[in-house]
C-alpha cells in the first residue's frame, strides 16, 4: 500500500532551499543533513532536497532540478501573496490573478530556480466547468 508521495529535488542549494520553504511556507524540518532534507507541513505534505551529487544517485541520473512547477494549494492565496510580496517581492514572477479555468494564484521562483505555482481553487467560468471530471 501507498502511504506517502512526495517530490525529491536534486540541487546544490540546500541551505537556500530549506530557507526557502521554512521561511515563506512554513515546512519544517523532518530530517537534516548535509546531503538530504526532508520537510513536511503542519497542514499536510512533504517536500526533500537531495545534493544532485551525492553518492546515493546512480551516475547517470546526477545533475540539478530542472523544469519543475512544485503547487502549492492554499485557502488564502491572497493573504499568501501580500505575506511573501512583503518579504521579498523580487522572486514573485506572476502577479496575483483569476483564472477562467478556476484558479486565483500567483507565482514565484525558489533558490533553485523551480517555478512555484501558489493556488486557490474558485469557481470555474462556465466554459471550463465542464472539464471538471469532479
Amino acid at each position: 500500500m501507498i502511504t506517502s508521495i512526495y517530490p525529491v529535488l536534486m540541487t546544490e542549494k540546500m541551505e537556500e532551499s530549506l530557507h526557502f520553504y521554512k521561511d515563506y511556507f512554513g515546512f519544517t524540518e523532518t530530517f537534516l543533513s548535509d546531503w538530504y532534507i526532508s520537510l513536511s507541513h503542519p497542514d499536510g505534505g512533504e517536500l526533500a532536497f537531495i545534493d544532485g551529487l551525492h553518492e546515493t544517485i546512480l551516475p547517470p541520473y546526477r545533475s540539478l532540478v530542472n523544469g519543475v512547477i512544485l503547487n502549492i494549494e492554499s485557502n488564502n492565496v491572497r493573504q499568501l501573496y501580500e505575506d511573501i510580496r512583503e518579504k521579498n517581492e523580487s522572486i514573485i514572477v506572476m502577479e496575483l490573478r483569476d483564472e477562467e479555468y478556476g484558479q486565483r494564484h500567483f507565482m514565484m521562483k525558489d533558490p533553485n530556480g523551480i517555478l512555484v505555482d501558489v493556488i486557490e481553487h474558485i469557481p470555474p467560468s462556465e466554459e471550463f466547468l465542464k472539464n471538471y471530471t469532479e
